[in-house]
């Protein structure tokens, strides 16, 4: 039996271009947004050469700068997570061990950017060592 829904009818909303819009935008937003927070990263370290523990943990401490570093923190790990899985789905072939990829490159992102996010607070709120 010959289905009367247009070609376009039977594709839509299936495959892997449901959600590259969305996908292509993140990308670029956190590129974008990862530009100014390395510049000031890179100068920041710049400044802080030679610098001991304490000021460096001093500096950090300071609401601007640890803000400003879990910013970089999250854009930095969602924008790498959203280029490997660009790369997985390009690359990798099996169904099982793209999923498995998949899976496993979300979950080693939010689990470094957590974990770099709660030192940050912790410096932040005083709770060192």
């Amino acid at each position: 039996m010959t289905s009367v829904r247009t070609p376009l009818a039977r594709v839509r909303g299936l495959g892997s271009a449901k959600a590259g819009v969305e996908h292509w935008w993140m990308q670029r937003l956190t590129a974008l947004a990862l530009v100014p927070l390395t510049l000031w990263f890179v100068y920041s370290l710049t400044a802080l050469t030679g610098a001991s523990h304490g000021t460096v943990a001093l500096w950090l401490a300071r609401p601007r700068n640890s803000v400003l570093m879990i910013m970089l923190v999250i854009a930095a790990f969602h924008h790498a997570q959203l280029g490997l899985q660009v790369v997985i789905e390009d690359y990798v072939h099996g169904e099982g061990t793209r999923l498995a990829a998949l899976v496993a490159v979300k979950f080693l992102a939010l689990l470094l950017a957590a974990g770099s996010i709660f030192g940050i607070v912790r410096i932040a709120f005083g709770v060192i060592g």
